[in-house]
């Protein structure tokens, strides 16, 4: 028997398909009988239906995204946003267009279908979402022992391996479409020489699949070092990186760095591609303990792995030379 959280997933993916047919129904309409709606309320038909059909076309682009939101309501939520937003607008523009005799009351019955019907299972997606994004880590979610030893990179270690090679610098990667997750990849590809040099090899862990990760890091430069694709989020719980709330995405300073960072600085942003509500971080593992780390509070705020991987190198703190273990297979 599903679980009640599973139940209302279900169903919340259900609203949204059912939202996302009925759009494309509506749009299709529009665009292929642009004067009927218009005859059946007694309205005067449009001088220009062209403009109609365009507004038919719109709805079911709005469609499309609905069925592709209902895939993962939680990941896509902008998209939900979006259409409750339009849905609140629509009937706020047809209340003044009616008391201002422009258009008939009836012409209601378009904005109780198209919009106020909508707007329950659209508030509850967002709402539970926000509440999803405030929750702490699971309390079933795995040690991080028994998943930086089982978790396997895309060259087919784990990081306890690693990490008794030599000491290790993992950086969480926010969402692929994040422009400050591709201001960290510019940022490490730069930096990469000077921590290796410190003595630290460096570990990716990122949300997307393993293709997507390849090659958006290909446009790095950073194919050589060792990276795991981690869509379930299990290393970043494992290692308490955290997440971000609606406040936290949502404030004046992040919302600034963000247009500042993708245009103004040209890193650009990408689709969301993993959970748009966690955090990025860093952490240096030696010997299979986390040795230290460092984790932003909210997404704007700057990773120094730099930093941190000078503060943690063996080379400079250690009063004995360092070694580097050969590079064999542990069994």
């Amino acid at each position: 028997m599903a679980t009640p959280s599973i139940a209302s997933k279900n169903r919340n993916s259900v609203s949204l398909k059912i939202a996302g047919i009925y759009n494309l129904i509506f749009g299709t309409g529009v665009i292929l009988f642009p004067n009927l709606l218009f005859d059946l309320c007694n309205i005067p038909q449009p001088r220009y239906p062209e403009i109609w059909q365009c507004v038919g076309m719109i709805v079911g682009v709005y469609g499309i995204g609905y069925l592709i939101a209902a895939q993962n309501p939680s990941r896509h939520w902008p998209i939900i946003l979006v259409g409750l937003l339009g849905k609140l607008f629509g009937p706020v523009g047809f209340l003044y267009s009616a008391v201002n005799g422009v258009l008939p009351w009836s012409f209601g019955i378009l904005i109780f279908f198209n919009d106020l019907i909508w707007w329950l299972p659209f508030g509850k997606l967002l709402a539970e979402t926000f509440r999803e994004s405030n929750l702490g880590e699971s309390p079933e979610d795995k040690e991080f022992h028994q998943v930086v030893a089982t978790a396997q990179s895309f060259q087919g270690r784990t990081m306890t391996e690693l990490s008794w090679r030599q000491p290790t610098l993992v950086i969480f990667l926010r969402h692929f479409g994040c422009t400050f997750c591709r201001e960290t990849l510019y940022m490490l590809a730069k930096q990469r020489d000077q921590i290796e040099k410190l003595g630290l090899s460096i570990a990716i862990v990122h949300m997307s699949d393993t293709h997507e990760g390849n090659n958006l890091l290909e446009r790095y430069d950073l194919r050589c070092v060792e990276v795991f694709s981690d869509p379930s989020c299990e290393i970043y719980r494992a290692c308490r990186i955290g997440r971000a709330t609606y406040r936290d995405i949502f404030n004046l300073k992040s919302l600034g760095k963000s247009f500042s960072t993708a245009f103004l600085r040209r890193y650009g942003v990408g689709k969301i591609a993993g959970d748009v509500f966690r955090l990025a971080g860093a952490a240096v593992i030696h010997q299979g303990k986390i040795i230290g780390d460092t984790k932003p509070k909210i997404p704007s705020d700057r990773l120094d792995f730099l930093h941190l991987a000078k503060q943690h190198s063996l080379k400079k703190n250690s009063g004995i030379p360092f070694l580097e273990f050969p590079n064999l297979e542990i069994s």
